[in-house]
């Protein structure tokens, strides 16, 4: 864990529990790609560059969930570098408390508010392309979350953050977090059509072929929606729906798993019903979901 691993001449990649890009952008100056997900990463990452005799100049989030961004604040004071997130990422990189409380709808109770769901904060900067080094592109993925990002470099190397699981986590967790269903399958459709000499997902196997990947996403995506609109054959409350995921797929539930998956499954019941698939009414006082 933590080993540096190069990619191509210039691009490398540390391996970690989400994969953290590092591309040389001069003879002794690097940039990072996301940070990992608290200060004992941050740590791994400063010996790293430190054996290398690296500089960091700046690390470019690709969006703002914990384990993308919880070394920020380490390298951030250690090194002097800049760091830059994407639209609303940015404020909450800046203001980490607003992923809890996101994710739990309201003021989040202690058992939240922990380095997984909320990372220390760091002075972010909004990304633009001006502040990329020569030869980067950003790629917009949005879908997992808000305004996620990917990069192209000059290598031709693509750093894709988290619109992709790979195959062993999908079929053992079923349900990946996702914010935006329908913009996610518009991301992975785009995905699936890129040609690139190599890809770096953060949570799946380096490939320089992603479409199969891509397809395996949107299929298990596809079919998580049919079974959630199943279970609104009869007028379903939200923990109802909830509660018979984690037991037809097998789930554990704890606080983490509550917020994410519960956040998730209220994106899926959203998609549903703009898509007029299922409808909301109701009874009792109760909201309750029910296939049209």
């Amino acid at each position: 864990m933590y080993e540096l691993i190069p990619v191509s001449e210039n691009c490398y990649y540390i391996q970690s529990p989400a994969k953290i890009g590092l591309v040389r952008t001069g003879p002794d100056q690097v940039c990072l790609i996301d940070s990992g997900n608290d200060k004992d990463a941050g740590r791994k990452v400063r010996r790293i560059l430190d054996d290398n005799g690296w500089k960091l100049t700046a690390i470019y989030n690709t969006h703002s969930n914990a384990d993308h961004i919880g070394g920020n604040k380490y390298l951030q004071t250690q090194t002097g570098c800049r760091v830059y997130a994407p639209g609303i990422e940015c404020c909450i990189t800046r203001y980490p408390l607003l992923e809890p409380s996101f994710l739990y709808g309201g003021y989040p109770f202690r058992d939240l508010r922990h380095k997984f769901l909320m990372a220390q904060e760091s002075d972010a900067l909004y990304l633009t392309e001006d502040v990329l080094p020569d030869g980067f592109r950003i790629i917009p993925l949005p879908g997992h979350f808000f305004h996620m990002v990917g990069f192209r470099t000059g290598d031709d190397v693509v750093y894709l953050a988290d619109c992709l699981s790979g195959r062993e986590t999908i079929d053992k967790y079923r349900i990946s977090f996702l914010y935006d269903v329908d913009a996610y399958l518009k991301t992975l459709e785009t995905v699936e059509k890129m040609e690139a000499k190599i890809f770096v997902p953060a949570h799946a196997e380096v490939t320089d072929d992603i479409g199969p990947l891509a397809r395996y996403n949107r299929r298990a995506v596809l079919d998580i929606a049919d079974h959630i609109e199943e279970l609104c054959r009869e007028p379903s409350g939200f923990e109802k729906i909830l509660q018979r995921l984690f037991s037809d797929y097998g789930l554990i539930m704890n606080h983490e798993q509550y917020v994410l998956v519960g956040s998730t499954v209220r994106s899926y019941l959203s998609w549903l019903k703009d898509n007029g698939r299922i409808e909301a009414v109701f009874e009792d006082n109760l909201l309750l979901w029910k296939r049209v």
